[in-house]
């Protein structure tokens, strides 16, 4: 019995976010929105009822519902819905089905580019206008390298469920600046700010802050952290980055995983990416661990390809290392 206007209001979703700074908050979002969102990705990729998403992600997360159900079907498109990720499946799919465009995650990419020739020298790529890239920072090398092998332009965004997903895009058209998380999308402001809240100007790291339409009602019964998160109407996004002279938004790392060694600062995504440069590593990840003298030490985590397994040890993953980092953000242990 309400206005449009309440409508649009009430709840649509409530999304629970991973639980990465502790217990999983519900993120409340109205069917307002959902509306923004969509709008703004709309005009942002160009979708039109002419495109078909190939589902690959969980609908129970933000990119799989939002970037590849709702938006093609919100300008009268269509979506194939794999049941779970299967490289096989997946080129079956764009054989049979001739999608416009899938959203994917870097570990995903790199399993695609662990296929043989044989496997995809058959398929037919050209139905793609583009694959989208989020979820995690995708290392350069792997998005080279699939490119280089794979006829798809990757676009590489950045969202988050309090944003209704997305906030970022390396643009369609024009410049593509790889290794970054692109520029606003229509409709949203992406700053960066000091502990202060002050916008930082160019180059200079600090927090990752959105504000728009898009951005979430609250988290569900938890008002305080509500507060927080929405403090000054700026949605906190708990990611450092900093942005280009052009505008273009870098991504540096998650707040709270900064490493602190002996006073200095480490970050962990950019030890990541040395990882990646070499090639017998399928995926990284690094920590900092408690340590008496420093206070913390850099510890990595890596899994090889199948091919390299059993050839390369902890001593060769830290020499390769210290040839690319400086001596105290090379890791200790592996």
């Amino acid at each position: 019995s309400g206005t449009m206007e309440e409508a649009m209001e009430e709840i649509a979703l409530v999304i629970y976010t991973s639980g990465t700074t502790g217990r999983p908050k519900g993120v409340m979002l109205s069917h307002s929105n959902l509306y923004h969102m969509v709008r703004s990705m709309v005009e942002a990729v160009e979708m039109t009822e002419k495109d078909r998403a190939l589902l690959i992600l969980p609908l129970f997360h933000v990119n799989g519902i939002m970037v590849t159900l709702v938006l093609p079907l919100f300008v009268g498109g269509s979506t194939v819905i794999l049941r779970r990720f299967h490289p096989l499946d997946f080129l079956a799919a764009i054989r049979k089905f001739r999608p416009t465009y899938f959203s994917a995650v870097p570990t995903i990419y790199g399993i695609l580019l662990q296929l043989p020739e044989d496997a995809v020298k058959n398929v037919d790529f050209s139905s793609l206008r583009f694959g989208l890239c989020g979820a995690a920072p995708m290392p350069k090398d792997l998005f080279l390298r699939f490119e280089e092998r794979y006829p798809v332009k990757i676009l590489e965004g950045y969202g988050l469920s309090e944003g209704t997903v997305a906030s970022t895009f390396n643009p369609l058209h024009g410049k593509r600046k790889i290794g970054s998380i692109g520029i606003p999308l229509p409709g949203q402001e992406v700053k960066i700010f000091d502990e202060q809240d002050r916008e930082l100007p160019p180059g200079k790291i600090g927090e990752i802050v959105i504000r728009g339409k898009n951005v979430m009602v609250g988290y569900l019964n938890r008002p305080e952290a509500t507060g927080e998160a929405l403090r000054g109407g700026w949605l906190r996004s708990g990611d450092l980055g900093y942005k280009d002279e052009d505008g273009y938004i870098h991504i540096v790392d998650r707040k709270k995983d900064l490493i602190i060694r002996g006073g200095q600062n480490i970050y962990p995504a950019e030890v990541e990416n040395v990882l990646y440069r070499h090639p017998a590593v399928f995926e990284a990840a690094v920590i900092g661990v408690p340590d008496e003298k420093y206070g913390e030490e850099v510890k990595a985590f890596v899994s090889l390809k199948k091919e390299y397994q059993n050839r390369v040890d902890e001593e060769e993953i830290i020499r390769f290392c210290r040839e690319h980092l400086a001596y105290y953000k090379t890791p200790k242990s592996v």
